[in-house]
C-alpha cells in the first residue's frame, strides 16, 4: 500500500510539473507550429503628446546668447516626432551660431516571419539602435547611447555632434552643431537633451 501512494505521489507531482511546462511554454507553441501572424498580434507603434517639444522645454541654453529668453523647438511630424530649434548672428570679429534637432521615434512590433513570434516594439526598437554606425558610449548611462562628432573650422571650434538614445520602444537622436563651442560640452548638452525627450515620450 505504501509503495502504490508513493507511485501515485510521484504520478502526481509528476503531472503537475508537465502541467507546468505547458503553461509555460504554451505562450509560445502556436508559433512554433507555424501559426500564420495577423495584423492583430503585431503590437502598433504608440502615439506620441502633440506637444512633446513644449514639453522637453527651454533649449535657449544651446544656442548663442543673442538667443533671448525661453526657446521652445518647433514639432513637426505625426509617426516620428521632430523638435527643432536654431539661431546665428554675424559680427565684424566673430560669428556664433547653433542649431539643435531632436528626432523621437516610437516603434511598434513587427513580422519576423513564418512560424515566429513576432517582434515586440522594444526588440524593434533595439535592432534599430544596434545597427546604427555611431559608437556606443561607454559611460553609466542610464540608457543604451551611442554618439558621433566631427570638427570643423580651422582650430576646431565647430562640432557637429549627433547622440542616439534607446529606451525601451522609443529611439531618441539629438543632432547639435554649434560654433564656437568645445566637443566635450557640446556632448554633454545632446546627451542631457537626449534624456530630457526619452522622459517627456515616457
Amino acid at each position: 500500500m505504501v509503495k502504490v501512494a508513493g507511485m501515485g505521489s510521484r504520478l502526481v507531482r509528476g503531472t503537475a510539473i508537465g502541467c507546468g511546462v505547458a503553461a509555460i511554454a504554451g505562450g509560445g507553441i502556436g508559433w512554433a507550429v507555424g501559426e500564420p501572424v495577423t495584423p492583430a498580434d503585431i503590437v502598433a507603434a504608440r502615439t506620441m503628446p502633440s506637444d512633446l517639444c513644449a514639453r522637453i522645454g527651454d533649449v535657449s541654453s544651446l544656442l548663442p546668447k543673442a538667443s533671448s529668453g525661453p526657446v521652445t523647438m518647433t514639432q513637426v511630424g505625426s509617426t516620428t516626432i521632430t523638435c527643432e530649434a536654431g539661431s546665428s548672428r554675424a559680427k565684424v570679429r566673430a560669428f556664433t551660431a547653433a542649431s539643435v534637432k531632436v528626432s523621437i521615434t516610437p516603434y511598434g512590433g513587427q513580422d519576423a516571419g513564418a512560424g515566429n513570434k513576432p517582434f515586440t516594439p522594444t526588440q524593434t526598437a533595439k535592432k534599430v539602435f544596434t545597427r546604427s554606425p555611431m559608437k556606443t558610449l561607454n559611460e553609466d548611462r542610464p540608457y543604451p547611447t551611442k554618439f558621433s562628432h566631427t570638427p570643423s573650422g580651422m582650430a576646431g571650434e565647430s562640432w557637429a555632434v549627433h547622440v542616439l538614445v534607446q529606451r525601451a520602444d522609443i529611439v531618441v537622436q539629438v543632432d547639435y552643431t554649434a560654433n564656437p563651442v568645445e566637443a566635450d560640452v557640446a556632448q554633454k548638452a545632446a546627451l542631457a537633451l537626449a534624456d530630457r525627450a526619452i522622459w517627456e515620450s515616457k
